[in-house]
């Protein structure tokens, strides 16, 4: 059962999170507001632990030109007294492809790439707050192309 204080803090993690990534805030040591230690991260570019899935997640956003995050519908369920949780939302993920990829791909090119789908994570409470411990993205759809040297499957 979860609380609303829970879900409020949950709710509030995941829209930090996805300000953080639009704003490029990766100053040292970011990700430890959001993430434990040992965090997986489950992207369809691919997945990876703990330090390695915070670069990872600063080389996808690294791609574009900017972006906008956009979630909806958090659910949460926490495991009473355990200290641990799970949440899933909506999300719609706005992509501007950089100007040397326009050039590139030539002038019907489009700006965008589009990603709607859902995120679905796991969540410890720290002493600091909650964080991830997991954090799965799961595409339902895609619109425009994704950047250079990445699968369009």
């Amino acid at each position: 059962m979860t609380t609303h204080t829970d879900h409020a803090e949950i709710g509030a993690l995941v829209d930090r999170y996805f300000r953080a990534l639009d704003a490029r805030e990766f100053a040292a040591g970011w990700a430890r507001d959001f993430f434990t230690d040992e965090a997986r991260m489950e992207m369809p570019v691919g997945v990876d632990q703990g330090a390695e899935a915070v670069r990872a997640t600063e080389r996808a956003l690294r791609r574009f030109d900017r972006t906008q995050h956009l979630a909806s519908g958090v659910i949460t369920d926490t495991a009473e007294g355990a200290g641990r949780a799970t949440a899933s939302w909506n999300a719609l993920m706005t992509h501007v492809h950089r100007e040397a990829t326009l050039r590139e791909r030539g002038e019907r090119a489009d700006p965008l790439f589009l990603v709607g789908g859902r995120f679905e994570a796991e969540l410890h409470r720290t002493p600091d707050g909650w964080r991830f411990t997991r954090l799965t993205v799961r595409p339902i759809w895609t619109k425009g192309q994704p950047p250079p040297g990445v699968s369009e499957g």
